[in-house]
């Protein structure tokens, strides 16, 4: 039973990514796109929420066309796809939850950064609640000494997931723009100001005004807890 279930996630895995790249592939090609922001040339960590990552393999293309950067990405099967679909664009992983206690992939991602390559993390990923801000990206850049960088997308016409993430995927043939922020430091903040400030900062490239987005929060916090109580239940 054990072999035959292993075969049946590897089919399972290896179609999900292809059938993915398909798909976003085909829809990038029709879309218009447009890209605010640039680099500047030290090492960074850069956030994005998990609800972006569908189309964010096309901002790292543009963004990081004179860099390396490379993205935390869980251990579990969501993360196997993940890590495979990326790869197809020359995106490298680190396998781990900055979440979850992950001592091992903050320490790579801390080595990564000294060695001059960008690290990647979705701060309320992999499994949120949605626009929450873990510790992770804050414990790699105050252990560098690292400015960090928003990044979004958002789509003139998109579908919107029923995950927990609201996942955004742009519709074919509509306008997909990515927004790169300017730096900013969390060094001199505590842990909760620093958190603050880096969901601020994502807030701000959005589409939607921060006041709308910290009312979402609030209504989304609270149906997350509501649903983790229900499991606790079962």
């Amino acid at each position: 039973m054990g072999i035959w279930r292993e075969i049946k996630r590897k089919i399972f895995i290896n179609f999900s990514v292809y059938a993915v790249l398909f798909l976003i592939k085909l829809i990038f090609l029709t879309c218009k796109k447009t890209y605010h922001g640039e680099f500047k040339q030290k090492p960074a960590v850069v956030v994005f929420w998990h609800g972006r990552l569908a189309f964010m393999s096309y901002a790292y293309l543009k963004f990081w066309r004179n860099r390396v950067g490379k993205v935390i990405i869980s251990d579990h099967k969501d993360g196997e796809i993940i890590a495979r679909i990326i790869k197809f664009f020359g995106i490298g992983t680190l396998r781990g939850s900055s979440s979850k206690g992950g001592a091992k992939v903050l320490i790579n991602a801390i080595k990564e950064i000294k060695n001059g390559t960008d690290v990647i993390i979705t701060p309320d990923g992999p499994r949120g609640p949605r626009h929450s801000v873990a510790d992770g990206a804050v414990a790699v850049a105050q252990k560098t000494g690292s400015e960090i960088y928003a990044l979004n997308y958002e789509a003139s016409s998109f579908w919107q997931l029923k995950s927990w993430d609201k996942m955004i995927i742009p519709k074919p043939f509509s306008t997909i723009n990515f927004t790169l922020s300017s730096p900013f430091s969390v060094a001199e903040l505590g842990l909760d100001e620093a958190k603050e400030l880096i969901q601020l900062k994502l807030w701000e490239i959005s589409d939607k005004s921060v006041s709308e987005q910290k009312a979402d929060f609030v209504l989304n916090l609270k149906s997350w807890w509501a649903k983790q109580e229900r499991k606790k239940l079962k």
